[in-house]
């Protein structure tokens, strides 16, 4: 791994670099589950079935890297099933490192699909051909993390969903330093939500780890790192597997919970912030003017509120930002 991950040092608004190439993923083309991109390992001993998704968004490079290391310095499970997964490959093959933004997806967001209305509903695209390939597989699966990537240089982040157990399984991994307790989007529910990782009861459970910005170098060390310690906080593999690949990294900082309140859904094509947020930006007066959607004014909440991942798709329908405050 290179160094440290951090925050990005790069001006508010400028255009990031693509510091990372699209690798080669035909390795796992054809895996061993029947699935196109998607590899298991059994170890033969008891215990979880463990998965790691990558490329849910096609030009979030950093999970694929991930995957590939994992898969390439022989990261095994000595306990339960490790699966690794590519989602939307097809919008993968269009990375276009000249235009890096617009192989998020083909037809829709593969990652607003995944509620049963959806998935057995009648219409179709790329993504939802996809997602009905990979659900009877996701529905095997006891323990997910699935690796995404920043449009800005903002602090990376791991969203743990609106239960206890989310948070507990994010608290038990170590890293990022930034837990967000959140609902998800307005338009569509996240795989990380889906079915059983969704509910209350139960012990099957989800991560979604935002690594930092889509094309900084930083953001393949942070998903390495995490799906190491995601594999150890589950038992899939021990500490030993996994230390000599996390040697000059820094011991996991204190974490620090940001939950929630509001989700701001952009209502019109007007919709526009009032300035160039990048993210965790800490609002210290309620009543604030964060944008404008139309002729409506978007204000803080709360005295001290954090602006969670402020999008640059500003279409109608969609999240332009989450709203929220630390909690610890």
């Amino acid at each position: 791994m290179t160094g440290p991950a951090a925050a990005s040092t790069a001006a508010a608004g400028a255009a990031p670099k693509v510091e990372i190439e699209a690798p080669d993923i035909s390795s796992l083309r054809d895996g061993n589950t029947g699935i196109p991109y998607v590899t298991a390992w059994d170890s033969g001993a008891p215990g979880p079935h463990v998965m790691i998704t990558a490329l849910v968004h096609g030009n979030e490079l950093c999970g694929a890297h991930a995957v590939l290391y994992l898969a390439e310095h022989g990261i095994r499970p000595r306990r339960g099933r490790l699966s690794v997964g590519f989602c939307n490959v097809e919008a993968y093959r269009r990375f276009d490192p000249a235009n890096p933004s617009a192989s998020r997806y083909v037809d829709e967001d593969f990652n607003r699909l995944w509620s049963p209305a959806v998935l057995d509903g009648e219409r179709t695209s790329v993504e939802l051909r996809r997602a009905r390939e990979l659900r009877p597989y996701v529905e095997t699966v006891d323990l997910l993390l699935d690796v995404h990537s920043m449009q800005t240089t903002a602090q990376p982040l791991v969203l743990a969903g609106p239960l206890d157990k989310g948070l507990a399984l994010a608290r038990s991994v170590g890293v990022p330093e930034l837990i967000v307790v959140d609902e998800g989007h307005a338009a569509g529910r996240r795989m990380r939500d889906y079915g059983a990782f969704g509910e209350r009861a139960g012990a099957r459970n989800a991560l979604l780890v935002e690594c930092g910005q889509h094309w900084m170098r930083e953001s393949v060390d942070v998903a390495i790192e995490a799906a190491l310690r995601f594999l150890v906080a589950t038992r899939a593999i021990d500490d030993e597997d996994a230390s000599p690949h996390l040697a000059g990294r820094p011991h996991p900082p204190r974490q620090r919970v940001i939950e929630v309140t509001q989700a701001v859904t952009v209502g019109t094509p007007e919709f526009a912030f009032v300035d160039d947020y990048t993210g965790l930006e800490v609002i210290p007066v309620a009543g604030t003017t964060i944008a404008h959607d139309g002729a409506a004014e978007v204000r803080t909440p709360y005295d001290n509120c954090v602006l969670i991942m402020p999008s640059k798709r500003l279409v109608p329908g969609q999240t332009a930002v989450r709203l929220g405050r630390f909690a610890g």
